[in-house]
């Protein structure tokens, strides 16, 4: 088949969780004999190759804007994919569903992820999550299919507009790294730190993990990684609380071999989004073998079962900092939590059985029999 994969940044994946989901699905469906053209904003793919692991990479123009870059380049790479004529185009985030009806004139088949409930996020003003509630809408109406990865989503989409997405999980899969250069270069010592990763964004509520650490009597060290466009306000607000406390270290972006060695020996990781379906961060962080401590929000508790710890997000720092205190009293709770993680993440998120989800519903949408090795 002939797949586009639309509405992310694009790869190498260095930014979010639907990047990283773009590779790892678009290189398994090059192994798996399909042409795969992933659709790239120019602005922010600085790789300079014309593929990467056999996918073809388009890198497309877009506004610079908080509001526009998203959907303005998703419209244009749609406008595209018609003179491509792909099999299948699989788009990505609710809000690009307005554009999704567009590879349909040529009889491309789409299908849409929709994610979280995007509207939930803060940085959204009430106009812009009116239109994000509206493309939920007409995620139900425009592509041939549509899709999520959280049993909590697909619940919303029944309850408020009669009608039931497919599910289909995340995957998860980790480089577990020897301690090496990047932990000297933060010097770091091996489970003596707590780990957050995600966007330095109000709804990713890092400031609860700022405010219940810096209470807490401890040699360990806490590690903030990540960072975000549009949210200069809230970041100058988080390194404000960690002021003077040099346990702290806040060390933007990490990915690759770094980002590996920093999740492969922290004594836990902590993740306090307080929106979105299911947290790539999270599964990853489980199949590193980390002990999980989650904001209590329902797509979080889905996501770690019985396999880790969670607080009240609404008492945020408060609760928080309770579990912390406890993680760090009872080793042997946080050693119970890391294999109990590794467990349900290798059994319940594997990419493989992810790709195989995905072209079951390309075979079909297309009306071709099943390959063998997917029936």
């Amino acid at each position: 088949m002939k797949i586009a994969l639309l509405g992310t940044r694009g790869i190498p994946a260095s930014y979010s969780g639907f990047e990283t989901c773009v590779e790892q699905m678009g290189q398994r469906f090059v192994k798996r004999g399909h042409q795969v053209t992933v659709y790239c904003r120019s602005h922010h793919i600085q790789y300079p190759e014309k593929t990467y692991k056999g996918i073809e990479l388009l890198k497309m123009p877009t506004i610079q804007n908080k509001y526009l870059d998203t959907l303005v380049h998703s419209f244009l790479a749609s406008l595209h994919a018609l003179i491509r004529r792909f099999d299948v185009a699989l788009y990505f985030i609710a809000g690009n569903s307005p554009v999704t009806w567009i590879p349909r004139i040529v009889g491309t088949k789409t299908i849409l992820n929709v994610d979280g409930l995007d509207w939930k996020r803060e940085k959204w003003p009430a106009l812009a999550k009116k239109y994000i509630r509206f493309a939920e809408y007409l995620a139900t109406k425009l592509p041939n299919r549509y899709v999520t990865d959280s049993r909590v989503v697909q619940e919303y989409y029944e309850s408020q507009f009669g009608h039931r997405p497919i599910y289909i999980p995340y995957g998860s899969e980790v480089e577990i790294v020897p301690a090496n250069e990047t932990l000297k270069t933060y010097n770091l010592q091996p489970r003596e730190y707590l780990l957050f990763v995600g966007r330095l964004v109000p709804e990713n509520c890092a400031h609860h993990l700022v405010e219940a650490f810096r209470e807490i009597d401890s040699d360990f060290k806490c590690v903030i990684v990540g960072d975000a466009p549009y949210a200069e306000e809230y970041q100058k607000w988080l390194r404000s609380l960690a002021k003077n406390d040099p346990r702290f270290l806040f060390t933007g972006y990490v990915f690759g071999r770094g980002y590996n060695e920093l999740s492969s020996h922290a004594y836990a990781f902590v993740e306090t989004s307080s929106v979105g379906g299911t947290h790539p961060a999270i599964l990853e962080a489980m199949a590193f073998g980390n002990c999980v401590i989650v904001n209590n929000t329902p797509e979080n508790l889905e996501t770690i079962g019985d396999s880790g710890l969670h607080y009240d997000g609404k008492a945020g720092a408060k609760s928080l900092r309770i579990v912390l205190e406890q993680i760090f009293a009872q080793k042997d709770l946080v050693d119970s939590f890391r294999s109990r993680a590794q467990l349900r993440v290798n059994s319940e998120y594997s990419w493989e059985s992810v790709v195989d989800a995905y072209e079951k519903v390309f075979y079909q949408l297309l009306k071709l029999p099943l390959p063998e090795r997917l029936n």
